[in-house]
């Protein structure tokens, strides 16, 4: 993967025209008045290209590029490299597991060149020479003086080609919020507000304006796997539909849930929705979705986006995954409101420090692994003892960040889910998530200035009064014997929807496999997979599919090749199964959502086939009417099996 240094590097693992945005979806993209009023909804349509450039977007750029050959001369521990097109230096750290970590070589202090620390025996910590501070390179946390910066990092960013080399990418620039700044402004009681809905939704009430984020108030998520925790107060639809503008982080379904947009559909479609330019777009599933939401706003990311005089907005992209994560800062008044959302390293990991509030993520949990694995290592004292581990380095990474930003408020929020569901009462069981108590525990004791929020559902923060006086009165909870934890979610009803495409008549064609593979578009990979369709056990179901795909060739063999490859055996529950199938949705119902239980020879991670089924299948869903006539006009026979020999 070669990359100049003026390129823009979109991450998604494919560029294929079908990835690009879908023009047939008409996605509504309005300019912003920047001293204006809210959107006019009558305005006209631009192209999210058009609207980016015009108005000098962020963008992600290449500093160095190593081919194959120079990534495998790195050595264990610190590596020194200089740019050859403009001479800048770089740190390179490879941990003994072959984990990468980058930065420029250059001190945050004033400036300094790093060099190898002599007195450093383990090999991770550099040392500036002009007044001797040290970085440690694994941590990227200057450690002489202590408890000082952290070091900007760089993204690593992989070639496709598995024998291919890496980029170290930066976004530039890198501090966009700093643009234009806006003096604070004393707020009033009441003037801006924080209410608390459930998981990652809150509504903002700024000045005149209410702003609501990630609205998920109904139904499940992942297909049937998660479900809400907390029980949003029963006005939070009336809320949706009385906000002024809607931002919407990125296309997971407990961020973008189309049961709740339903509501806001039939009652305000021309509801401003804004999301940030993805290179899959968020709403790439509206057209299939039936949903009538037609004031869509796609906005470049690192540009102040102006509501009114008093109150604007910026969407910034995830460093990790910048194909589907954003983060957000809300400014009301010169007061910031940071949103990092699910981001793993929002903005590159560069971030604005002392904000008013912020916001992030907490519970972890948030994927298959471990508890969906089998064979192997995967024992139940295993998964139990990665489980607590990686909780427990999650716990303290986001007890560092919000000490190293210091806002002036933190609030952990968007993990509130759970695995309600009977038939996951072992993922349930197994899936132990952080506690936002022991967090907030966390930092409080490392930065006792920080007020710390742990949200219920209905619980008020009123910013004006944190600032002037950061403690409990600043928060209203909800009255007593408000009902905080749901005991109810209508589970048969959304079962019910997954499974009635069971019985579709797709499925009684075996051909349905190859047509279905051939679409995906997921080729030229030695993976052999072998997928079988189960019952809510996991258990084989009488007359369901059983199948081989060869992705080196996309053929169907009857049992695994004689070559050298690898295998991922994957059961599935048959009803989401064949709903993602049928209507061509990503394989996170399948895989985020608990669906399936999973095996692999030998036990790797295949990065190329999760991401493109994760993340890069075709945004059009499969064309089943055209196979079904064409099945017809064959005379295909019938019958749902497919059983291996």
């Amino acid at each position: 993967m070669k990359i100049s240094s003026s390129s823009v590097v979109l991450l998604c693992l494919r560029t294929e025209p079908e990835l690009m945005p879908d023009l047939s979806l008409r996605f509504k993209l309005t300019l912003i008045n920047p001293m204006g009023s809210l959107p006019d909804t009558s305005a006209p349509i631009c192209s999210t290209k058009a609207l980016a450039v015009s108005m000098a977007s962020q963008f992600a750029q290449s500093v160095l590029t190593l081919d194959s050959e120079a990534v495998g001369s790195l050595k264990d521990g610190i590596n020194f490299k200089k740019s050859p097109v403009d001479g800048k230096c770089y740190i390179i750290y490879k941990s003994s597991e072959g984990q990468l970590r980058a930065c420029r070589n250059q001190c945050k202090h004033q400036g300094g060149v790093f060099i190898k620390d002599i007195e450093d025996m383990d090999g991770r910590t550099v040392r500036c020479t002009k007044h001797n501070w040290k970085l440690n390179m694994e941590t990227m946390q200057y450690v002489n003086p202590p408890d000082s910066f952290m070091q900007d990092e760089l993204e690593v960013v992989w070639a496709d080609d598995p024998d291919g080399g890496l980029d170290l990418v930066e976004l530039n620039p890198p501090d966009p919020w700093l643009t234009d700044p806006m003096e604070a402004q004393e707020l009033q009681p009441g003037e801006v507000t924080l209410t608390y809905l459930t998981h990652a939704c809150m509504e903002l009430k700024l000045g005149e304006r209410k702003m609501m984020f990630d609205p998920w108030l109904t139904g499940p998520a992942f297909a049937r796997g998660w479900w809400l925790l907390h029980e949003p107060p029963p006005d939070s639809l009336d809320r949706l539909c009385n906000a002024d503008l809607i931002y919407i982080s990125h296309m997971h379904s407990d961020h973008l849930s189309y049961p709740t947009l339903k509501t806001l559909s039939e009652k305000r479609p021309d509801l401003p929705i804004y999301v940030g330019d993805t290179s899959r777009p968020v709403f790439w599933y509206l057209k299939n979705s039936g949903l009538n939401l037609t004031n869509i706003i796609v906005v470049p990311f690192g540009v102040w986006q102006n509501v009114d005089k008093h109150l604007r907005f910026m969407i910034l992209m995830d460093g990790v995954h910048p194909e589907m994560d954003t983060c957000i800062i809300v400014e009301f008044k010169g007061h910031m409101i940071l949103n990092t959302v699910d981001c793993t390293r929002p903005n590159g990991g560069r971030l604005p420090h002392g904000v008013d509030l912020m916001m992030s993520d907490f519970a972890g949990g948030a994927s298959g692994f471990p508890m969906t694995f089998y064979g192997g290592k995967y024992t139940e004292s295993w998964k139990a003892d990665f489980i607590r581990t990686e909780r427990r380095k999650l716990l303290h990474y986001k007890a560092q960040l919000v000490k190293s930003l210091q806002p002036k408020i933190y609030c952990p929020f968007a993990g509130y889910f759970t695995e309600a569901h009977p038939s996951d009462k072992y993922i349930k069981e197994t899936n132990i998530k952080n506690s936002p108590e022991d967090l907030n525990a966390q930092i409080r004791k490392s930065s006792p200035d920080i007020l710390t929020w742990t949200p219920k559902p209905g619980a008020v923060l009123d910013l004006g009064v944190a600032l002037k006086h950061p403690s409990r009165s600043a928060i209203t909870d909800p009255p007593a014997g408000t009902k905080v934890f749901k005991d109810s979610w209508e589970l048969d009803l959304y079962v019910r929807e997954l499974n009635a495409a069971i019985g579709d008549d797709i499925f009684k064609h075996r051909s349905w496999i190859p047509f279905y593979y051939n679409w995906a578009g997921f080729k030229d990979y030695n993976l052999v997979i072998r997928v079988i369709e189960t019952d809510d056990d996991f258990n084989p179901v009488p007359g369901g599919y059983d199948y081989l795909v060869d992705f080196l060739d996309l053929s169907l063999p009857s049992k695994r090749p004689n070559r050298e490859h690898s295998y991922l055996e994957m059961k599935n529950r048959v009803g989401v199964m064949r709903h993602v199938v049928k209507t061509g949705l990503l394989w996170d119902d399948l895989y985020i959502g608990f669906q399936n239980r999973l095996s692999r020879d030998p036990d790797v991670y295949h990065h190329r086939f999760w991401n493109h089924f994760q993340a890069c299948l075709p945004t059009s869903s499969p064309d089943w009417a055209s196979f079904l006539q064409q099945t017809l006009d064959a005379n295909d026979p019938e019958g749902s099996t497919c059983v291996m020999s």
